[in-house]
């Protein structure tokens, strides 16, 4: 992919993952790479940062014998998802405007 993903993005994204039901860390990942390049090690920070400023809250859970952190998303966290889906609403919306002007430019012509 030629965009590269901003730590803000990535933030949105991975609360809207966790915003639709409580999950753990590869499990995000995977559902990430569907759209954009992110591994397990840019994952786990994130997360961490997010549980730190009170987006997140984990909890254990025992999978094959071993404990599972999973992850959901707080209150804060949700208001926080909310105000990144307006702005993005307006970037997006910016962008595409931008990207997809036909005007009568052709080839740097005017």
């Amino acid at each position: 992919m030629a965009f590269s993903v901003s730590a803000a993005l990535l933030d949105a994204m991975v609360l809207a993952v966790v915003g639709k039901e409580e999950t753990y860390g590869y499990k995000i990942t995977q559902e990430l790479c569907e759209t954009v390049q992110v591994s397990e090690s840019t994952l786990y920070p994130v997360l961490r940062r997010l549980q730190k400023s009170g987006c997140l809250e984990t909890y254990d859970k025992a999978f094959q014998g071993r404990n599972r952190r999973y992850y959901r998303i707080t209150e804060q966290g949700g208001e926080m998802l909310d105000s990144y889906r307006s702005e993005w609403r307006e970037y997006s919306a910016g962008i595409s405007r931008i990207l997809n002007d036909k005007g009568d430019n052709v080839n740097g012509q005017i």
